[in-house]
C-alpha cells in the first residue's frame, strides 16, 4: 500500500520516462494518484498514448538510444514546463548478449539507453532545477543485476553498476543546490519484460526470491514516492533495492536445503 502524501506531491512537475513499460506505468499511477503533473516519454506510441490518455497526463514519443530522441524529450520538457521538479529515468532494455555474438553496435545501444540519456537527461534538469532554485530529485532505475550479473547479461549488468555510480557522482555534484539524486532497484516483476515470459521462468525467479513472492504494482512506486518525498530529505546518493531480498546474496529454500541433507 502506497501512504497518502496530502497534499505534497499536488501540481509536482514529473518527468517519467519508459512509462509504457510495468515499472513505468505503476510509477506514472501512482504519482497521478497524488496530484502530480505528468510528462510520460516512452519509444512505443501507442500504449504511451493510451496510458496518456487514461491518467490524463502529457506525452512525448522518444526513442532514447539517439541523440535525436534525447534532444526531442528535452525540447519536449522545455516546452511544456521549462523545468519538473522529479525525474524518473526508468526507460532501460535488456537483451541477452552472449560473449560470441553480441556486436558493437548492440552493446552502444544498451549503454545509451541505459546510462547516456539518463545522463543527459539529468545533467539537462539538474540544470535548469538549479538556475530556478527548485530543490528537486532525480530517480535512476537500476537493477540488482548491477551486483549479481547472470550470464549472457554482462552489458546489461554493466550498464546498471555504471547507472548506480553516476547516481552517486551526480548526489555530490547536485546537492549543494539541495538536489537529490537516488537509485532504485526493483525486484523482478513478470510482465516487467516486452516478451512473455515462460510459466517456468518465472517461478524459477520467484524461488530465488527470500520474501516469495515477485514485484507487484506498489512496491518500487512506493520506494520512488518517498524517496522523491520530504521524509526522505536527507537521503542522496544511495541504491535502494525493493527487490525482497534478492539481492542480499544466494538463497536456497528450507526445504530444498532440507531435501539436499538427506
Amino acid at each position: 500500500m502506497i501512504p497518502d502524501y496530502g497534499r505534497e506531491f499536488a501540481g509536482k512537475r514529473v518527468l517519467i520516462t519508459g512509462a509504457a513499460g510495468v515499472i513505468g506505468r505503476w510509477t506514472a499511477e501512482a504519482f497521478r494518484a497524488q496530484g502530480a503533473e505528468l510528462l510520460l516519454s516512452d519509444a512505443r506510441a501507442e500504449p504511451l498514448t493510451e496510458l496518456g490518455e487514461a491518467l490524463g497526463a502529457h506525452t512525448a514519443v522518444a526513442d532514447l538510444s539517439t541523440a535525436d530522441g534525447v534532444a526531442a524529450l528535452i525540447a519536449a520538457l522545455d516546452e511544456r514546463w521549462r523545468s519538473a521538479d522529479i525525474l524518473i529515468n526508468n526507460a532501460g532494455v535488456y537483451p541477452r548478449t552472449p560473449l560470441a555474438t553480441t556486436d558493437r553496435a548492440a552493446v552502444e545501444r544498451i549503454l545509451d539507453i541505459n546510462v547516456i540519456a539518463p545522463y543527459q537527461l539529468a545533467q539537462h534538469v539538474i540544470g535548469t532545477m538549479t538556475r530556478e532554485g527548485v530543490r528537486g530529485c532525480v530517480v535512476n532505475l537500476t537493477s540488482g543485476a548491477a551486483k549479481r550479473p547472470t550470464r549472457t547479461g554482462g552489458v546489461y549488468a554493466a550498464s546498471k553498476a555504471a547507472l548506480e555510480m553516476l547516481t552517486r557522482s551526480l548526489a555530490l555534484e547536485a546537492g549543494e543546490a539541495g538536489i537529490r539524486v537516488v537509485a532504485v532497484g526493483p525486484g523482478f516483476a513478470p510482465g516487467s519484460e516486452v516478451s512473455e515470459l515462460p510459466t517456468d521462468h518465472v517461478a524459477k525467479m520467484r524461488a530465488g526470491i527470500p520474501l516469495g513472492r515477485t514485484s507487484g504494482p506498489n512496491d518500487a512506486p512506493a520506494a520512488i514516492l518517498w524517496l522523491c518525498s520530504g521524509a526522505a530529505s536527507f537521503v542522496t546518493g544511495t541504491t535502494l533495492d525493493v527487490d525482497g531480498g534478492r539481492t542480499a546474496g544466494d538463497f536456497v529454500p528450507a526445504a530444498r536445503q532440507n531435501g539436499s541433507a538427506n
